[in-house]
């Protein structure tokens, strides 16, 4: 199993979009091993982006992620860091497919309602930034999604 990093930003909280994400990610039968709100300080976004430090979109993207609550979450299953990246859709608003989280919801390259770890190194360092816990439970069908035929 891997385990990931989802933020909602500011957009998707205050567009009412808490619900529906947690709803596509449930459905896709992952786990939610943590989660919680909060209001990112500046030094908890430098350091979330600190790869994009030197991009010329990184001050405002700084700006918009300390703008509002996000909703942020752990996310376990097989292979949820591509999967959950699938779900999640292009950046670029005019490329996110219909059907994805982006896809359906994005309005610019800016508000793009979510944030997902895009490789098992990101979300060991993102993940570590915000939680030291994950809850262990079985899901009601987890047996059935997960179960290996030997």
């Amino acid at each position: 199993m891997e385990r990931t990093l989802v933020i909602i930003k500011p957009d998707g909280v205050k567009r009412g979009l808490i619900g529906e994400v947690l709803s596509r990610l449930e459905k896709r039968g992952f786990k939610i091993t943590a989660l919680k709100m909060i209001w990112l300080t500046e030094e908890q976004a430098q350091k979330l982006y600190e790869p994009h430090l030197k991009k010329d979109f990184y001050p405002g993207l700084l700006a918009f992620m300390i703008s509002g609550p996000i909703v942020i979450m752990a996310v376990e299953g097989r292979s949820v860091i591509k999967i959950v990246r699938n779900m999640v859709g292009a950046l670029n608003p005019e490329e996110a497919l219909p059907g994805s989280i982006r896809g359906d919801y994005s309005l610019d390259m800016r508000h793009t309602v979510i944030h997902a770890s895009d490789s098992q190194e990101n979300a060991v360092r993102e993940l570590s930034l915000f939680f030291s816990d994950f809850i262990e439970y079985e899901t009601s069908d987890e047996k059935i999604l997960y179960s290996v035929k030997k």
